[in-house]
């Protein structure tokens, strides 16, 4: 028992930094009202429990069991501590019913114009209203209905794991083919923003648009995926 608490702590230690370097690495993507420290003390806690429940005989390495368990970790501390108004998430869930009774309507992809028009906002109030959802919230493939943070346990696997399981498949299916129905340059923030983890400056320079401008393609992109993907969320 006592070597085993000894090889936990050595785990801890050792990895220490990998909680440092997922904080800063997350801030990058964050609004300045985060703070670093409290991401990396929430992170420390995703070690300690990774270092208590990691089992060495299912194949994966402790690294990435842990890297899996910090990064939730703090991204479940920045949902708790949810620093948002009101206001922006009312904005939020009107952009995206707008952006799905429009889409509806047309049978096409929504324009600014159309949103703004149907939001009864000016195009520039509708921008600044794009902004304020990216600046006051993360929005991510998580929020679509799914998360990759949650790490499943034989202790923890029911008779519906295959239920879900099928239901994790169908949804990436779903959501993938939403993604290619996103206009180009859509497609291409998201692709830079997920896949290739630039941040909004990054993108805006392989663009040659203003850092505000990708906050609102980015935005206005998430939101369209949202309404598209409404039948995979749950009631709230």
């Amino acid at each position: 028992m006592y070597q085993q608490q000894v090889n936990k702590n050595e785990l801890v230690e050792k990895h220490a930094p990998l909680v440092r370097r997922i904080a800063h690495h997350l801030m990058a993507r964050l609004p300045a009202s985060v703070l670093v420290d409290d991401l990396i003390q929430a992170g420390m806690i995703g070690l300690l429990e990774a270092a208590r429940n990691f089992d060495g005989g299912k194949g994966a390495s402790f690294e990435t069991f842990a890297g899996i368990r910090i990064r939730g970790a703090m991204l479940d501390e920045i949902r708790k501590g949810d620093w948002t108004p009101r206001s922006v998430h009312k904005n939020s869930r009107a952009i995206s019913d707008a952006i799905l009774q429009v889409e509806r309507e047309t049978g096409r992809d929504a324009r600014d114009t159309e949103v703004a028009e149907r939001l009864n906002v000016s195009l520039s109030d509708y921008h600044t209203m794009l902004n304020e959802v990216s600046a006051g919230k993360i929005i991510g493939i998580e929020d679509l209905g799914v998360t990759e943070d949650v790490i499943t346990t034989e202790h923890d696997k029911g008779s519906d794991e295959p239920l879900q399981d099928l239901m994790q498949g169908a949804f990436q299916k779903a959501l993938a083919h939403a993604i290619t129905t996103l206009p180009e340059r859509e497609a291409i923030v998201l692709s830079l923003y997920y896949d290739e983890e630039l941040n909004l400056r990054e993108i805006g320079e392989v663009l040659e648009v203003s850092e505000s401008r990708v906050s609102q393609i980015h935005s206005q992109a998430m939101l369209k995926l949202k309404a598209r993907m409404q039948s995979w969320r749950p009631a709230e």
